[in-house]
Order: C-alpha cells, then sequence, then structure tokens
C-alpha cells in the first residue's frame, strides 16, 4: 500500500478519475513550459550584455534536458513506494524555483547561473514532475492505456502554447536582460503545478474497472505480468525501447533547439513571427502526444513508432531546402507532431511490455533515452549549423539518423511470458495473456 492511496474500493471505482487527468494537464502545462526555450535562445544571442553564441545559448537547455532523467528515476521509484501527490509537488516546486534563480542573470558572465537554475535544478524538479502522472493514471485508466498515457503527457507539449509568445513579450520589456522574465514566469510555474499535484492520488487496492476485460488478442496486447525494474532492465527489449525514444527524441528535438531561428533563417520570418511560430507548433507538440498515442492503440505500438520516425526523417531532410513560410511551417509541424507522439506512445508500450504495477521506476529509467537525445540532438545541431547558419548539414545528418533507427521497431516484439507465471499474471479469464508483439 502506497501513501495518497484509498483502502477501500468505492461503489463507482473510476468516479472522479477524469478529474485526476484535468490536473495532471495542470501540472504538465507549467513543466511543459520548457520548450518555449528557442525564444530565450534568440534574445540571448541578440541582447547585447549577453552576446552569446548558438552554443552557448543552447547550453540551458541542455543541461535541463539531460537533468530530467536523474529526476525521473528518483521519481518514479519513490512515487511507486509513497505515492504521488508528495513528488510532484515537491517537483514542481524545484523546477520553479530554479527558473526564478536563472533570473537573477545579468550578462554573459552569469550564464553559468542560467545553466544552474534553469538547467540543473529546474530539469531534476522537471523529471521528478514528469514520471508522476504518468505512472499514476496508468493505474486509473487499464482500459484507455494509449489514450491516458498521451493526455498525461499532452499538457507538457502545449505548455509552451502559452509561454513562447508570454516570453517574448516581457523579454521585449526588457531587451537588454532577457533572463528577467524568468521571475514572473517561474511564480506561475509554482502556482500551477503545486496546485494541480495536491490532487494526486493512486487507486486504492483490488481497483477494477468495471465490464474491463485485458485483450489477449489484437494488434495491441500485453505481456500478462507486472515486471519490477530489474527484471524489465534484464530483457533486450527494454534496451530496444529506450533506443527508440533517444532516437526519436533526437531527431524531433534537434529541430525545436533550434525552431525560432530556423524559421527567421531559412524561411524569412521575423522574430516576432517566429516567437509566434513557436507557440503555434507547440500544440502540434501536444496534439501528437495524444492523437498518435490514441491511434497506437488500432495500429499497433511499433507501427505507430515507423511512421514516427520516418516523418521526422523525411521532414527534417526536406526541412532546409523551402524557403516558403507556409511549407517551413508544415514541415516543422510534422516534426513537433511525431515528437510529441513518440513521448504519447512509449508509456503505453512500456505498460503493454513490463505491466504498470512499477511504471514509475521502469519508464522513469527508460527516460534517459530524453536526457541523451535531449542533449545530442541540440549538440549535432548546433554544432554543425555554426556561425556560416548550415542548415542543410545538420538537418540532412539527423534526418540519415531518424531513418536509420526505424529498422528498431521493425525488430522489437513483446517478451515472452516465463512458464512459471503465477495465477496472479494471468487475465481475467485464468488464461495467461498472449505474449505477441505490440504491432
Amino acid at each position: 500500500m502506497t501513501t495518497d492511496t484509498p483502502t477501500t474500493v468505492q461503489a463507482n471505482p473510476t468516479r472522479g478519475r477524469w478529474g485526476l487527468v484535468a490536473a495532471a494537464l495542470l501540472l504538465q502545462f507549467s513543466i511543459g513550459a520548457v520548450y518555449a526555450w528557442s525564444v530565450f535562445s534568440k534574445a540571448l544571442q541578440a541582447a547585447e550584455p549577453f552576446k552569446l553564441n548558438k552554443v552557448e545559448a543552447t547550453l540551458p537547455f541542455e543541461v535541463t534536458i539531460g537533468m530530467i532523467f536523474i529526476g525521473t528515476y528518483i521519481g518514479g521509484r519513490i512515487q511507486d513506494r509513497r505515492g504521488p501527490r508528495m513528488v510532484a509537488m515537491i517537483g514542481g516546486a524545484i523546477y520553479a524555483f530554479g527558473v526564478i534563480l536563472a533570473s537573477f542573470a545579468k550578462d554573459a558572465s552569469q550564464l553559468w547561473l542560467v545553466v544552474l537554475g534553469y538547467g540543473v535544478i529546474g530539469g531534476f524538479g522537471l523529471g521528478l514532475a514528469y514520471i508522476v502522472p504518468i505512472a499514476m493514471l496508468q493505474k486509473w485508466f487499464p482500459d484507455r492505456r494509449g489514450l491516458i498515457t498521451g493526455l498525461a503527457v499532452g499538457g507538457f507539449g502545449f505548455g509552451a502554447v502559452l509561454t513562447a509568445p508570454v516570453a517574448q513579450r516581457l523579454i521585449d520589456a526588457n531587451k537588454d536582460v532577457p533572463t528577467a522574465a524568468f521571475l514572473p514566469l517561474g511564480i506561475g510555474y509554482l502556482i500551477c503545478s503545486v496546485a494541480g499535484a495536491a490532487f494526486f492520488r493512486n487507486p486504492p487496492e483490488g481497483y477494477k474497472v468495471p465490464g474491463y476485460v485485458p485483450p489477449t488478442t489484437g494488434r495491441v496486447v500485453d505481456s500478462g505480468r507486472d515486471y519490477t525494474p530489474g527484471e524489465a532492465m534484464r530483457t533486450w527489449q527494454w534496451y530496444a525501447l529506450t533506443a527508440i525514444l533517444t532516437l526519436a527524441v533526437t531527431a524531433g528535438i534537434a529541430l525545436i533547439s533550434q525552431a525560432a531561428a530556423s524559421a527567421t533563417d531559412i524561411a524569412g520570418y521575423t522574430a516576432a513571427a517566429a516567437a509566434g511560430a513557436v507557440g503555434i507548433l507547440a500544440i502540434f507538440n501536444g496534439a501528437g502526444r495524444v492523437v498518435l498515442a490514441a491511434l497506437s492503440e488500432k495500429i499497433g505500438r511499433m507501427t505507430t513508432f515507423i511512421i514516427i520516425l520516418a516523418v521526422e526523417g523525411v521532414c527534417l531532410l526536406l526541412l532546409p531546402h523551402v524557403s516558403n513560410q507556409a511549407a517551413f511551417f508544415v514541415l516543422a509541424a510534422m516534426v513537433y507532431l511525431c515528437y510529441g507522439g513518440a513521448f504519447g506512445t512509449m508509456p503505453a508500450t512500456a505498460g503493454d511490455f513490463f505491466g504498470v504495477k512499477h511504471a514509475g521506476a521502469i519508464y522513469g529509467l527508460m527516460l534517459i533515452g530524453w536526457s541523451i537525445g535531449g542533449v545530442v540532438g541540440p549538440l549535432i545541431a548546433s554544432w554543425l549549423i555554426g556561425s556560416g547558419k548550415n542548415y542543410t548539414a545538420a538537418y540532412t545528418t539527423i534526418g540519415i539518423i531518424a531513418l536509420a533507427a526505424i529498422a528498431l521497431p521493425l525488430v522489437t516484439r513483446m517478451p515472452r511470458m516465463r512458464k512459471d507465471a503465477t495465477e496472479g499474471e494471468l487475465g481475467s479469464t485464468g488464461a495467461a495473456r498472449s505474449p505477441r508483439a505490440s504491432r
């Protein structure tokens, strides 16, 4: 029994579970504002007291994403044992504190303060909070695993929709010190994240959705048992899924980290229009998490990942060769959509493969792929683009990586059930669930 968990099953056990979705979205919306970083990146390169180069301006964002895994690993393990509410509230507060701390940097000599606050502290708090609603809602919604994991992370993808234009207005009010915008933003993040997390709780012992029978056939089935984190990591499938997530993240976040600058340099957007485009593109990031996760229940998880990687690869190959603003936006929107779709689909896939009892720890460990991809993608992009703005070399390289990665979902299969499966690892009919792949 964990804390934040009722001890008895209600007459209507599913009552109130959609309210938890709304609370989760509020939390994810606040921490998902991290995806508006490209607005700050561009401002820090232009502001006279900073004048950062492209690599320096990308560094805080890279550190943020790199720190997420530490937070998700710790948060996943604690919330599986102690319940979701405390972990999410602490994570949201740490994230907000880091953002507020970054607001005290006034020039290039204090870039370290942005890296420490926004990157190290903010990234850790983000990871701590991010994993909680994903694990919690899978336990409440075994009947809608794909859709609910999409919704659980959808708010994160939508976080930059409002933040990008708001941040741009705050930056425009003090163009010489764009970091000043972090103070009001951090306060807003604190209020939203703590308010949402305050409602979190796990389902009671013995919780079941009335009338729901786990599927034993079809394109999406599960392995029929709950793996411990150690058992999951002894399967090759855990590493395959982590690699798929890593490569999908690498492709998508390479563009996200350079979105505002790419819109200006490739397609001729103004700075204000580029900031607005980043905000609108974030809608596709959020929508992809819901739409592609839900689609994966119809066409299969691995088929969905093949589509994600193929679309990312093709769009990145085409992107540097378009000068039309509308064409640029369409291609970028497809990359954002698929990037978000990877995050919406992977938690459900991990649940299919390894069960949901230890979902926080198992998927929290898998999110090392987010940290690796979040560091490697922007590094490759900023290094290859360089001062000469060589977007063709950058996006062609990353596009080829995404297309090559299609081989992974083509060969990944569901772990087989152990021959000595216990009665508790059987389906409701008393027969072991199918070990077939989610295809």
